[in-house]
């Protein structure tokens, strides 16, 4: 790993090039006024590494209205201990609940046998059986989100895809931010993919 200082010469406090660059986005999409987009009074907080997975746990077991859900990868398996598996099963029960529950995933374009389109097309019919609505983007788009929205209020943003590596092993580092305005336009442009 380069650090700051190594990559600048000398230095005297070694930051790691990718954690600085992380930290200044993060604190550029929560400070910054981007002319593009509205800024919202929003509550935020930040989820480190395996935070993130009880968070949207449960985020998804209280939800009363509606969940929508965009990711990369959901990658659900037959081990007990799976990760995304419990979050597959409590968006089952959220729709049992009377929840409205919506997936949008990642289809890539070419070899349908491909890891990913393996992996999300399994979740999707996971998903479909239980009467959830799942959709895939174009395959001649990349659809690169990690977004859950619930109840139109709170929005988990980040990097973790929905795998047993992002949310047990890897360094990952997302957000949960409570703002209506803020879930409406995600909503607004998630409906555009």
């Amino acid at each position: 790993m380069i650090s700051i200082a190594e990559s600048a010469g000398a230095g005297r406090h070694r930051l790691p090039v990718a954690r600085l660059t992380a930290m200044l986005l993060l604190a550029c999409a929560l400070t910054c006024d981007i002319a593009a987009a509205g800024t919202f009074a929003t509550r935020t907080t930040l989820l480190r590494n395996r935070e993130f997975s009880e968070a949207l746990l449960q985020g998804v077991r209280s939800a009363r209205t509606s969940i929508v859900f965009s990711y990369f990868l959901f990658k659900t398996t037959d081990a007990r201990s799976n990760l995304p598996q419990r979050i597959a099963d409590e968006l089952t029960r959220a729709k049992t609940r009377g929840v409205d529950v919506t997936v949008l995933l990642e289809r890539e374009s070419g070899d349908n046998r491909s890891s990913l389109n393996e992996s999300n097309h399994r979740t999707a019919a996971i998903l479909s059986r239980a009467g959830i609505k799942v959709f895939f983007d174009s395959p001649r788009t990349t659809t690169h989100t990690k977004v859950a929205i619930i109840d139109s209020r709170y929005v988990y943003l980040g990097s973790h895809n929905l795998t047993q590596s992002a949310l047990l092993h890897n360094n990952e580092l997302s957000v949960l931010l409570d703002s209506p305005e803020l879930a409406a336009e995600a909503k607004a442009y998630l409906d555009r993919l």
